[in-house]
Order: C-alpha cells, then structure tokens, then sequence
C-alpha cells in the first residue's frame, strides 16, 4: 500500500480539493475525500514498471480465496482510539487506488461515526440500487451479490468504528460467508464440468451408436434382398417342379391308358384264340 504524504507542497496540496476529478465506480461503501498520491508527467519508458490498482470492492464473478492473515494493530499498542479505528478500517476495508491522467489517487474508507439516519439512508440507497442496476429478486444474481456485498462491508465499517472487536468479529463472518460461497461455486464449476465431460461422451457414443445402427441397418437390405433373391428362386423351383410333375403325371396316364388298351387287346385276342377251340 503506498503512503500518503499529507505535508504536500503548495501546488500539491491544491490538488487535494479539486473536484475535476471522476471518482471510481460508486458503491454503498462510504468512502473519504480522494487524495493525490504522486503525480508523474514525464513521459515513462516502455521497461519502466507500470503503477499497480489495487481491486474495489469483490466482484461475484470468482471464487473468493481465504483472506491472508493480516497482522492487525494491537489495541494496548495504540493508545489514540481514532488513530487505531483508522488503522483496523484499512486492515478490514483496503483503501482503493487508481491512476487518472499519470496521477495515482486513493481513497479511504470514511472513519466518521455513522447515525441513525446514515443507515436509513443506506437502506435506501440499496433499494434504490437494486431497482435501477435490475437485480434478480430470487435465484442467484451477480448485481444482488455485489450489491448486498457493499452494504455488508458499510455496515462493518459503521460497526467497527464503535467497536472494533465487534468489527473484527464481523469481518470473520464475512470471510467465513465468502469462503463458503467460493466452496459452493467450485463445486458447481466442477459439477458443471463433469455434466459437460459426460454429454460429450454421451454425445461421442450416440454418434457410435448411430453409426452402429446405420451398419445393421444396411446389413438388414442386404439380408431382406437376399430373402427376395432365395424367394424368388424358391418360387421358380416350385413352379418349374411343378410344370414337370404335371407333364410326367400325364405321360404316366397315357402310359397307363396305353397299357390299360393293350391288356383289353390281349385279353380279346386271348378269348378269340380259346373259342374256336371249343
């Protein structure tokens, strides 16, 4: 975290109370007046190390990982109870910091004791968010997330300047809340990705399974036509074994009725030779 240098020079020190400068996005966060930090109007080289923005206010998009253990001001080792309320707010709540026009800015979070009024006004600041950035009213939503984020972190910065074990104690859960929903949206990740792993080989096998079924398919026409095939030659047996049987049944007849004349012949001829005889 870069130092404020408070004891600027004059012309510095009017840019402390200038108002041309645009504040980063909003947020339900109160923050103080933004201060100029450096300013840097020459032209920097290309190796030179370019200025670091520390991140506002966690976004939902990511999984949140465990917070470092920050090593927070002892109360018996401050004696001034506003120095050390300052020092927790920005152990709890980092200032942020960005960088317009070559100048670096930061804002800290406001350490001014918080009314009655100061959180009506919040929880209509928070309604009135939630209706104009549209937030999802149930199921899960990125803006409600963020939005209810921001509120929980003002409420901590509120607490915390009364009490600042009750704000250590909040940032606990707020940590263990986080944590809990980081677990919650690896494990849907995860789960997501499994569910994709399985409909590509779902996928990959149909395509087998169709190609599987296209081959029997194709082997079924070709069985059926040669059924036709034996069919039809089966068919032309029957028929030509027929047409034989019915042309050797009437040879056969005729053989039979020739025989059957030549017996009457000879059984003529037979009585013809006997009766003379007599």
């Amino acid at each position: 975290m870069v130092t404020v240098n408070r004891a600027l020079p004059g012309g510095a020190a009017a840019e402390l109370l200038a108002v041309a400068m645009i504040p980063p996005s909003d947020s339900l966060l109160k923050y103080d007046t933004p201060v100029l930090v450096s300013r840097n109007t020459e032209k920097r080289s290309p190796k030179a190390r370019p200025l670091k923005i520390s991140p506002q206010q966690p976004g939902p998009s990511g999984p949140v990982p465990q917070p470092p253990k920050s090593k927070l001001p002892s109360t018996a080792s401050v004696p001034d109870p506003t120095k050390q309320a300052e020092e927790i707010l920005n152990a709890i709540l980092p200032p942020r910091e960005w960088v317009e026009d070559t100048q670096l800015w930061i804002q800290q979070v406001s350490s001014t004791p918080s009314t009655r009024m100061d959180v009506v006004h919040l929880q209509e600041q928070l309604d009135l968010k939630l209706q104009q950035r549209q937030a999802r009213e149930t199921g899960i939503c990125p803006v409600r997330r963020e939005l209810y984020s921001q509120c929980f972190d003002e409420l901590i910065r509120q607490v915390t300047i009364n009490c600042a074990e009750r704000g250590l104690l909040l940032l606990r859960v707020r940590d263990e809340i986080r944590m809990t929903i980081a677990a919650y949206q690896t494990l849907y990740e995860s789960s997501v990705a499994f569910g994709m792993r399985k409909a590509l080989q779902a996928e990959q096998g149909k395509s087998d399974m169709e190609r599987k079924i296209a081959e029997l398919e194709a082997e079924k026409r070709d069985l059926e036509r040669q059924v036709n095939e034996q069919k039809a030659k089966c068919e032309a047996t029957e028929k030509r074994e027929s047409e034989r049987r019915q042309v050797e049944e009437k040879k056969h007849n005729e053989e039979i009725q020739f025989l059957k004349r030549t017996n009457q012949q000879l059984k003529a001829q037979l009585e013809g030779i006997i009766a003379p005889k007599k």
